[in-house]
C-alpha cells in the first residue's frame, strides 16, 4: 500500500525544473512558465543564495534589489534564530539549545547556503543524541548537496550515514538510507544497484523529500529492466503488488514493462520510444540515457534471439516492427561489441545464436587469465635480472 504522500524538499523540487530549464532534448516544455515558477518559489522563501547560484548556472541578470532585500531579510532571521539559541545556552537546557541550533540548520540549509548550513548541522550533532537523529541531520545535507549537484559530498555522506545506521539506526531510517543510496547509485550509473535497493524499499518506502511513490516504482521498474534477468524481473517487478497498484499511474511504463515480458517486441519498441522521453526528462537518469537505450536493446534482442537456434532477418524486423536494414544494422553493432553472442549471414539473411556453454567459457577465461599471470611473471624476471 503506498504511503501517504509528503511534500517534496523545496530544493529538490527547484532542482527538478532547473534541469527542466537547461535541457534541449525534453520537447514541449513551457520554460518560461518554469522560470516564473523558479523565481516565485526563491521570492517566496527569500532564498537569497539559490537566487545567485540558479542566476549563475542559467545565466540570468541578477535583480540587485530583489537580491539585497531577501538578503537583508535572511539576516534578520538569522540574527532571530542566534538569539534564540543564546537564550536558550543562558536559560533553557540542552535540548532546548539543541533544537535551537537545529532551526537555524535548517534556515541555512533552506536559504542555501551551503558552507553555513554544514558548520550548523555539525554544531547540532555534537548537541545530537543518539544514531537516529544524527542520520536525519545528514539526511538534510545530502538533500542539500544533491540539489547543489555536488555528488562527490554526497558520496562522503552516504559513508557517513552508513557508519551511523550500523551504530545503531531504526529501521524506518535504515529503510531511508537504502533510497538515498539507489539515488546515488542511479545517477551513478549503478543501475543493477539502483534497481536492488529501490526494490528493497517499496513496502516501506518513507522517504518522501525526496520523490512520490509513484516516481519510486518508476525508477525501481525502469532499472529493473535493463539490470534483472527474466526470471527476477517477474518475481520482484511484473508480478509485485505495490508495482502493479501503482504502475498504471506513469504513461507507457505498463505497456513497456509487460510487453518486454510478455515478449511482444513491437509494443515494446513503441512504449520504449516514450519511455526514453521520460528518463531525458529525469535529472537523476539523463545523462545517462545513451547507455539506458543501449542496455534496453541488448535486453530485448538477447530475449529475442534466446528462443531461437538461427532465424531470418526479415522475421527479427517484422518481429519488432523495423526494416531489415535496421536490425542489421542494429544487430551488427552489438555483437561487434560483444554484447550479442551471434553471427550474420549475409547472404542468405540470416542471424544465427552461437551459446557458449559454460564450460567453454571458463577453459577461455582461465587461459586469458593464464597468459596475463605469464605476461606479468616475464616483466617481473626481466626487472629482476636487471638488479
Amino acid at each position: 500500500m503506498a504511503p501517504v504522500e509528503e511534500k517534496q524538499d523545496l530544493h529538490l523540487e527547484l532542482y527538478h525544473k532547473k534541469f527542466l530549464l537547461k535541457t534541449t532534448d525534453v520537447p514541449g516544455i513551457d520554460k518560461a512558465k518554469l522560470q516564473a515558477s523558479i523565481l516565485e518559489t526563491i521570492s517566496q522563501h527569500d532564498l537569497a543564495p539559490v537566487y545567485v547560484h540558479i542566476a549563475g548556472e542559467l545565466g540570468w541578470t541578477v535583480d540587485q534589489a530583489k537580491l539585497a532585500a531577501m538578503k537583508q531579510k535572511n539576516a534578520a532571521k538569522l540574527e532571530e534564530l542566534e538569539a534564540k539559541i543564546k537564550d536558550a545556552q543562558e536559560n533553557l537546557g540542552e535540548t532546548e539549545v539543541r533544537d535551537a541550533l537545529h532551526a537555524k540548520a535548517d534556515y541555512l540549509a533552506l536559504i542555501g547556503d551551503k558552507e553555513a548550513a554544514v558548520e550548523a548541522y555539525a554544531a547540532t550533532e555534537a548537541k545530537t543524541a543518539g544514531s537516529g537523529n544524527k542520520m536525519d541531520l545528514v539526511f538534510s545535507q545530502i538533500r542539500l548537496f544533491m540539489s547543489l549537484d555536488e555528488w562527490h559530498g554526497v558520496k562522503k555522506l552516504l559513508a557517513r550515514v552508513q557508519t551511523l545506521c550500523d551504530n545503531g539506526g531504526d529501521w524506518e531510517r535504515k529503510n531511508k538510507l537504502k533510497v538515498y543510496q539507489a539515488v546515488f547509485a542511479m545517477y551513478s550509473r549503478d543501475l543493477k544497484q539502483a534497481a536492488l535497493l529501490f526494490q528493497d524499499a517499496i513496502a516501506t518506502f518513507t522517504a518522501t523529500e525526496l520523490f512520490t511513490y509513484t516516481q519510486l516504482i518508476s525508477y525501481a521498474v525502469i532499472t529493473s529492466v535493463v539490470s534483472l534477468d527474466r526470471v527476477t524481473l517477474k518475481a520482484k517487478v511484473v508480478d509485485s503488488p505495490e508495482v502493479l497498484t501503482v504502475i498504471d499511474q506513469v504513461p507507457h511504463l505498463p505497456e513497456f514493462l509487460a510487453a518486454l515480458y510478455q515478449c511482444r517486441y513491437k509494443d515494446f519498441f513503441k512504449a520504449f520510444a516514450e519511455i526514453i522521453t521520460l528518463v531525458k526528462s529525469d535529472p537523476y537518469l539523463a545523462t545517462h540515457t545513451r547507455y539506458f537505450v543501449r542496455e534496453v536493446r541488448v535486453r530485448a534482442y538477447t530475449q529475442f534471439l534466446e528462443s531461437y537456434k538461427s532465424v531470418t532477418l526479415s522475421s527479427m524486423a517484422a518481429a519488432f516492427d523495423v526494416t531489415p536494414e535496421f536490425v542489421d544494422a542494429e544487430v551488427s553493432e552489438l555483437i561487434v561489441g560483444g554484447r550479442l553472442n551471434a553471427k550474420i549471414d549475409k547472404v542468405s539473411g540470416v542471424i544465427e545464436t552461437c551459446r557458449p556453454d559454460a564450460r567453454s567459457a571458463l577453459y577461455a577465461e582461465s587461459l586469458k587469465k593464464g597468459d596475463l599471470l605469464l605476461n606479468r611473471i616475464q616483466k617481473l624476471s626481466k626487472v629482476i635480472d636487471m638488479e
